[in-house]
């Protein structure tokens, strides 16, 4: 019976491992499949909380906790990005679409940007830094920092910048985001002592081929109605398209600047990080009760997430040849 099952999965699984291999190529193209098979994202919209639960928990079973552990004893470091990704990006985005009277011209786009500033990094930031190469254990730790503090922080700034604009309330928000973390960590953990660390580590392609499956389902939640929403108001949509990709990029070489001093690499690493929100972890705290122009700028911010790391692959690849050569000269100095 046991090779009977064997080699059901076989198939399965040699499919998997082709999809996690395809590394970038495959998560650029996720954004492409979404907008372009509308019945698709009709079907999985009702899932789309499931498909976010399972990407946490993916995420979550694959943390190294060494790693993590080495990380978390140079606090100073891991303190400031974290403080920089939870408090500085929210206060920011909220001052600037007051400033900017975003919130009386349009609402529905506020509120997006203000959820996204409020989110935690995507989960699948550290996978994607480690596809381009670079310092994935960084990005890791502060994820999971600021992870366990967003319930807290986008509490605070819901009540501080939202008033009204949600339709359930700050303390709310926090507690579900609170609960979705907690059961997804739980599950996670679970996973984790059945099957051991060397299994999921022997096993990184498939269920990288599988984070990719998943993706597609949230992707093809959030895109459905993309280019129905171009075809009724052209010149809107293609706005808000500009502005999600201007979000991202901006985020990304503010950050990268800000932490500079520690290397341009590790620094672009984590600019990669900050500008990659979790808006889904948003719209399944709110169970998707958001206006239609919310709506659509977090299906467009799929565009630059998805992407932004096969686009930006040279430029990673150049800062990481630059760090090399820097540390080989500085390793020949001392010798």
């Amino acid at each position: 019976m046991s090779s009977v099952l064997r080699n059901a999965l076989a198939l399965p699984l040699r499919g998997l491992t082709w999809l996690g291999g395809q590394g970038t190529r495959a998560v650029a193209a996720i954004a492409f499949v979404a907008v372009a098979v509308p019945p698709l994202g009709a079907l999985l919209r009702p899932y789309v909380t499931e498909a976010i639960f399972l990407l946490l928990c993916i995420s979550f079973m694959r943390v190294d906790l060494v790693a993590l552990y080495g990380h978390l004893r140079r606090p100073g470091l891991i303190a400031a990005a974290t403080a920089w990704t939870t408090i500085g990006v929210p206060l920011i985005v909220a001052l600037a679409a007051y400033a900017t009277r975003l919130t009386t011209s349009s609402p529905g786009l506020a509120l997006a940007l203000m959820l996204q500033g409020m989110a935690s990094p995507m989960m699948a930031a550290p996978a994607l830094a480690a596809l381009m190469g670079l310092d994935a254990t960084l990005v890791l730790v502060t994820l999971v920092t600021s992870t366990a503090l967003v319930p807290f922080t986008a509490s605070l700034f819901a009540s501080l910048f939202l008033g009204g604009m949600l339709s359930i309330s700050p303390a709310t928000l926090g507690l579900k985001l609170l609960g979705i973390l907690a059961a997804s960590l739980l599950t996670a953990t679970v996973i984790r002592r059945m099957f051991g660390t060397a299994a999921i580590q022997r096993h990184k392609q498939p269920i990288d081929g599988l984070n990719i499956i998943i993706l597609l389902v949230f992707a093809s939640a959030v895109m459905g109605d993309v280019a129905t929403n171009f075809i009724a108001a052209p010149l809107f949509a293609i706005a808000v398209a500009l502005l999600a990709f201007a979000v991202y990029f901006v985020l990304l070489a503010v950050t990268t600047l800000l932490f500079r001093r520690i290397g341009t690499e590790r620094a672009f690493a984590l600019g990669l990080m900050v500008s990659q929100r979790n808006l889904g972890l948003m719209l399944a705290a709110t169970a998707g009760a958001l206006p239609q122009a919310t709506w659509l700028y977090f299906a467009l911010t799929q565009f630059p997430i998805h992407l932004a790391p096969y686009l930006l692959m040279p430029i990673a690849r150049r800062l990481i040849a630059q760090a090399d050569t820097s540390r080989g000269a500085a390793a020949n100095s001392t010798t």
